[in-house]
């Protein structure tokens, strides 16, 4: 455990890439297999379920630290993160044992088939047996909290450090359901045969934004554009007579969508597609809205009701495994023709559409197709290079995304809230309303978008105009328009206006702009009627 409490040290407190990749290097050449299988756990999310209720270790650490119960939870509203605020209110002492990180971990894990009283007795004696940073893993590890600031790519080139194995190939080993449980670190890593789960996706290749447009690109000739689709991205992963799905969080949604099954009698086994979840009914020629999606996101059980009104198909664009073969280092160009030859003859009721590629000579005539995409119920357009290899991660160059220009609305803040974390102590949080006549008409809420500064000088103007308190929420005077961004809006009975917008954030303070010419309740239905 302080090894694993070194390495975590080492990686909060650097900013350097290179620090933090030489540590884990270091750390997955010689730490013990178990506890290295654990940390690539830990750091790609497959944390432990939450062995106590954070009710009784705010009890506890209150009653070990000496101090009333409401004093730890008024701490705890500052600091913002239980296990740093238990750790902070515990009595210092050193840590008198090292046991492994899979030691706690398993022994954490036991704890949910014993009483509170037994929790109880085990938990003080490891926050009197660990000291520091262990102490504060420990308290992470317990409440099911645990976050590092580690990505996938920094995780993968330590593991190609200290193993000798490609980046890619490593990438791809830790996508998929994988636990601790159901693997060891050499299967997981070091084995040869690492790669034949059935159910395994690739990792994805992420685009970069475009901002000023595309000319910077080069020749026209040289790109592919088609739609950038509102849905869910995802992979259809058909191998051994089943089918996968995946969401690019690595989230295995294969029940929430079973019409997807079907793809099976339409491509052979060995066949992988990455394309985009959408709601889209077989007589349409565009897909349905967000809207329509959020009813079936989260719902892992499909009543036949529900599959009529919001049947979902795949938008594939690209194809990454044919007929068994990983085709990702083939040009874009030429997984493009072999989709098309996949796809070709798909009666309208298939579970997979072929997302369509548009012709252009110009940047000016992407351009003008670009503006008409809200029309088509989607975000913009993805721009990518004809011979570019499909890549994993986030890499620059060859996929952009042309995204379209935010929609906006002046509003008015009514409603202000505390952050949490670091901005405890500064209103961060806001509801915004529109006028209805001589009303003010809430309709959204928005908390990013401000400097620290705008944040430190909104937070001393809503301690001096609160209106009145409800619990953390302050009511404040109608006095400051801000221009609220979004992506999209849509018809909501859940809402008072009536409306609900996709992705509202701040985009900028209109200190210049009186509260009466903020935005109003019709302007928002227009929108609704022209967007929704």
């Amino acid at each position: 455990m302080k090894r694993f409490a070194r390495l975590f040290e080492t990686i909060d407190q650097s900013t350097k890439t290179t620090a933090k990749v030489a540590a884990l290097t270091e750390y997955f050449s010689d730490a013990d297999p178990v506890d290295k299988l654990w940390t690539v756990a830990l750091f790609s999310g497959r944390r432990p379920k939450r062995a106590v209720t954070t009710t009784r270790l705010r009890e506890w650490a209150a009653e070990v630290s000496g101090i009333p119960l409401w004093l730890f939870e008024d701490s705890y509203a500052i600091v913002g993160d239980l296990a740093e605020t238990i750790a902070l209110t515990l009595p210092l002492n050193e840590s008198q044992k090292d046991q492994t990180l899979s030691y706690w971990i398993n022994a954490l894990r036991a704890l949910s088939q014993v009483t509170d009283e037994v929790k109880k007795t085990f938990v003080l004696d490891a926050w009197t047996t660990l000291g520091g940073t262990e102490r504060f893993l420990f308290n992470k590890l317990i409440t099911g909290g645990f976050r590092v600031g580690v990505s996938q790519k920094l995780m993968t080139r330590a593991l190609s450090n200290a193993t000798g194995k490609p980046e890619a190939e490593l990438a791809h080993r830790l996508m998929g359901n994988w636990h601790p449980d159901d693997t060891t670190w050499h299967s997981l890593i070091e084995a040869e045969d690492a790669s034949t789960d059935a159910s395994r996706p690739y990792p994805f290749y992420l685009a970069h934004p475009l901002e000023d447009g595309p000319t910077m690109l080069g020749d026209p000739q040289d790109w592919r554009a088609e739609w950038k689709w509102d849905g869910i991205r995802g992979q259809l992963i058909l191998r051994d007579g089943a089918h996968f799905v995946w969401s690019r969080g690595e989230e295995l949604m294969t029940d929430r969508f079973p019409e997807l099954a079907r793809a099976i009698d339409h491509f052979p086994p060995g066949t992988v597609l990455d394309g985009e979840l959408l709601v889209w009914h077989p007589d349409a020629d565009k897909p349905a809205n967000f809207n329509a999606l959020q009813t079936r996101i989260g719902r892992k059980k499909v009543p036949k009701k529900l599959l009529a009104e919001a049947p979902v198909v795949i938008h594939a664009y690209d194809l990454l495994e044919w007929q068994g073969n990983d085709i990702r280092n083939l040009p874009f160009s030429e997984r493009r023709a072999l989709l098309e030859s996949a796809c070709a003859g798909l009666p309208a009721t298939a579970p997979v559409k072929l997302s369509p590629q548009h012709t252009f000579d110009t940047w000016d005539t992407l351009g003008d197709l670009r503006a008409t995409a809200r029309a088509e119920h989607t975000e913009g357009l993805m721009i990518k290079r004809a011979d570019s290899p499909y890549l994993s991660g986030r890499k620059k160059g060859d996929w952009w995304k042309w995204k379209l220009d935010p929609l906006t609305i002046d509003a008015v803040m009514i409603y202000a809230q505390a952050g949490s974390g670091r901005r405890a102590n500064l209103f961060t949080d806001f509801t915004f309303a529109v006028w209805n006549g001589n009303d003010l008409v809430p309709f959204t809420k928005a908390y990013s978008g401000l400097t620290d500064a705008e944040f430190r000088k909104i937070t001393a103007w809503v301690r001096k105009n609160t209106l009145q308190r409800f619990g953390p929420v302050r009511q404040v005077t109608p006095y400051h328009v801000f221009e609220i961004a979004f992506e999209g809006i849509q018809a909501s009975s859940r809402h008072k206006s009536g409306v609900a917008l996709r992705f509202p954030r701040m985009k900028r303070w209109r200190a210049d702009k009186p509260l009466q010419e903020a935005n109003t309740l019709d302007d928002l239905n227009e929108m609704l009627r022209i967007y929704g």
